[in-house]
Parts: structure tokens; sequence; C-alpha cells
């Protein structure tokens, strides 16, 4: 073999060599290849996916807007629909703070005539309604004048006729509404003005406002009114069954005065004619006699007394529990010469079960008495609006902590009986423990013998 066959098969066997180590690296070449391929193919779809995530963000965005836009309508809508319906939304529109405070019902009337007058006045001053510019038709003035006067009368009597209606159905819940509403029909008549430029004066609608104001506090205080005539009515009817009770107890007693005084002048009589056992028995019947015409004549004298002075009576505390719960007292006065009977009628048919009494004070002052108690605890009112109804929310130690603050002495019945309330209670816990049907009569009559039915 010579020097170039032996180069030849040396380079022959490199190249052999070479090739077999480029299989040998092929795979991982291709492994590359595919990797710069799936990041290829991979940035692509990050691009693709940023461009759907750029048009998701979009959507959600114009679907914000939209959704926030929306919600404004719905809102407006919604306000607009409550302020003509006749419902009380005291969170929406507050609670009513009296403009006017007079003393009187017909001072109420009387302001709300003025403001008729200026009305008016203003609809015969032609400022009611106002037109901003000169219209001429068919080139005269004088016509167009005419055209808007008729518009202008047009759109007054649209605005009186709507506003009188509110006025007559404003009630004591509804006076923020009808303002509401009535300052939408004034925007609406003056949007169909625009064409002509005709409005209606915001002056004009001021003076409406304030008779639809006036309209409700005077019916508010017509009310108070009522209530207060009610409340010297009832006084007048307690005075008189007073008055009455007291002239009965005056005749009893006299009567009773004139039979044991013409009794006590028969036994004395006989008295003297007697001896021995029959003296001593008379004697004792004349001492009893003389008991009894005592106690009649303080009965008479106490009876006119009271009559005479309609300052003395008794306050009472009262409660409830089967009708009003815990805590929760009457607070009251009465001139009866016995105060229970007022307390018996207050648990009438009107409640379900009979009051207990916890207090019972007489007083020379009893309405001062009662006055006062009711001025400490009138932020504890059950009823705020209606001073003649006397509940309270207070425990009775502060009701008789303030009696002893205004120094007078009284016992109480800390614990109220409610027999009924409780008997009642029992009977409904038999009804749903029994085993065996029974009637309610039956359970009474086991439980409770001496219960009336």
């Amino acid at each position: 073999m010579g020097l170039f066959d032996f180069l030849r098969a040396k380079e022959l066997k490199e190249i052999a060599e070479l090739k077999s180590q480029l299989e040998k690296y092929k795979l991982i070449s291709d492994i590359e290849a595919e990797a710069v391929q799936q990041r290829n193919n991979l940035d692509e779809l990050v691009k693709a996916k940023k461009s759907d995530i750029l048009a998701i963000e979009e959507n959600l965005r114009t679907l914000k807007e939209n959704y926030k836009t929306a919600l404004d309508t719905y809102t407006k809508l919604q306000k607009e629909v409550g302020v003509f319906e006749s419902k009380l939304d005291l969170i929406e529109f507050g609670v009513y703070e009296p403009v006017y405070d007079f003393e009187k019902s017909d001072e109420y009337r009387a302001e709300q005539n003025k403001i008729v007058e200026k009305q008016k006045t203003m609809i015969s001053a032609d400022t009611a309604a106002i037109c901003s510019t000169q219209w001429t038709v068919e080139g005269s003035e004088a016509k167009g004048k005419a055209v808007v006067r008729v518009y202008k009368k047009l759109m007054l009597r649209a605005f009186n006729g709507e506003c009188d209606v509110l006025i007559a159905k404003v009630k004591w819940n509804n006076i923020n509404q009808m303002k509401e509403r009535m300052q939408k029909i004034f925007d609406a008549i003056n949007k169909l003005g625009e064409g002509f430029r005709v409005y209606l004066s915001t002056q004009y609608l001021d003076l409406k406002r304030k008779e639809l104001i006036l309209e409700h506090e005077y019916q508010t205080k017509r009310q108070q009114e009522k209530e207060a005539m009610r409340a010297i009515q009832e006084e007048l009817r307690e005075e008189e069954k007073a008055k009455r009770e007291f002239e009965q107890t005056q005749r009893e007693a006299q009567k009773e005065e004139a039979n044991y005084q013409k009794a006590l002048d028969k036994a004395r009589k006989e008295m003297e004619l007697a001896t021995g056992e029959k003296h001593d028995r008379l004697q004792a019947q004349i001492a009893r006699l003389e008991q009894e015409l005592q106690e009649a004549q303080e009965k008479k004298e106490r009876a006119m007394s009271m009559a005479q002075q309609t300052k003395r009576g008794h306050v009472y505390v009262i409660s409830n529990i089967g009708s009003f719960g815990e805590n929760v007292y009457k607070i009251g006065m009465t001139r009866r010469l016995e105060p229970e009977d007022r307390v018996k009628e207050l648990g009438d048919a009107s409640v379900p079960f009979q009051f207990d009494i916890h207090a019972m004070i007489y007083s020379d002052e009893a309405p001062t008495l009662e006055y006062e108690l009711h001025k400490a605890f009138t932020n504890r009112k059950v009823n705020m609006l209606n001073y003649r109804k006397e509940f309270f929310n207070v425990t009775l130690e502060e009701i008789e902590q303030k009696i002893q603050e205004i120094g007078i002495e009284a016992e109480f019945s800390k614990i109220p009986e409610a027999m009924e309330y409780r008997e009642t209670l029992s009977i409904l816990e038999k009804l749903k423990s029994q085993t065996d049907p029974k009637t309610v009569e039956q359970i009474i009559a086991e439980e409770f013998p001496s219960s009336l039915v």
C-alpha cells in the first residue's frame, strides 16, 4: 500500500467516525430545532392570548361602564316612581320638620289665604309665567302676544290644577313626596313650553310650595287640636263621674248618718230605763252606733272636701304585662273617691287582660305630681306623637326613685299579680303537653276550679 492509499484510508476512517458522531448527536439537534419551533409557537400563542386578554379587559370595562350607567338610570327612575307612590318612606325623604310655628290652626289658614292672594297678584301682573322671546304671528306682534298669553294661561291652568290635587291629598306621611311631585310637574310643564320660550317662574313655584306646606301643617295642627279637645272632653267626663260619685257618697253618708243618729237616740232613751244586763247591752250598742255615726260623718266630709277641691286626687302606676310586656307602665291621675274603679275601667274590652296596680298615691296636688312624672320620663314615652297616651318604657325602680326625689313617700307593689295572664300561660302550656285531647274548658275546670269562664 502506497502512502496515498494509506492517507486515503485514514481519511475515510475519520470521515466514518465523524458520521458516527453526527448520527449520535442528530437527536439533540432535532430537539433543539423542536425547542426553537415550540418557543416560536409559544410566542405566537402568548401574543394571541394577550390580544384576547386585552379584548376581554376592554369588554369588561365596557360592561362596567354600561352597568354603572344602567344602575344610575334605574336609581333615578326608582326615585321618580317613588315620588308618585303613596307610601311612607322616611329613610329616603327624611322626617318632616315644621316650617311654620303658629299656635292655632286658623293662623295657618289665614297665612295660606295670603299666599293665594300673592299668587293671584303674580298672575294679574303677568309674572307667574314669562316669555323670553318676542313673537309675531302673520307679521303682527299683537297676535303673537295673544298666542303667548293663551299659552301661558294653558300652562298655569295645568300647573294650578295639578297642584290643587296635590294640596288636597297632602297628609302627615307624604308631604316630602308631594313637594317632589310638584317639582316634577313644574319641570314637565316648563319643558312643554320650551318651544314657545314660555316658562313658569320659580317665584310662583315657591308660592305653591308654601301653600302646600301650610295645608299640611294646618291639617297637622287641626289633628293636634282634636287630640287636645278629646283630652279635655275625657277630663270633663272623668270630672263628671267623680262629681256624681262624690254626690252619691254624700247622699249615702247623710242617709247613714241619719239612720245611725236615729238608732243612737232610741238606744239612749232605752238605756235610761234599762237596768242590769239590758243596760250593759244597750251601752255597748250605743258605743258601736257612735263609732258608725262618726265614720259616716267622716265619709260625708271627705266626699264634700274632694268635691270642693279639684286638685285632690290619686296618681296611679299600673302595668299590663300580658298586653304590653315587661317594663311598660301607665302613669295617670284620677279624682275618683274610689280610684280603683278608674283602673278597672281601663282594663275593659280594649285590652286582653286587667291592669295591675303598683302604686296608688294620694296627693292634694295630683295634677302637678302627674305632670312631674310625665316630664321626667318624656323621652321614654311609648307613643311620642300623642301626649294623651300615658305609657312609658321605664322600670318600676326609676319611677319609685323619681317619686322619692319629689319628696313623696309611697308604697310600691313590685311584682305584678297578672293573674289572668299567668293562668292563660298555664293553660296554653297544658294544651301543648297534654297526651289526651281536652278542651280549654275542661283544663280550666281541672286546674282552676274557681275561675269563671
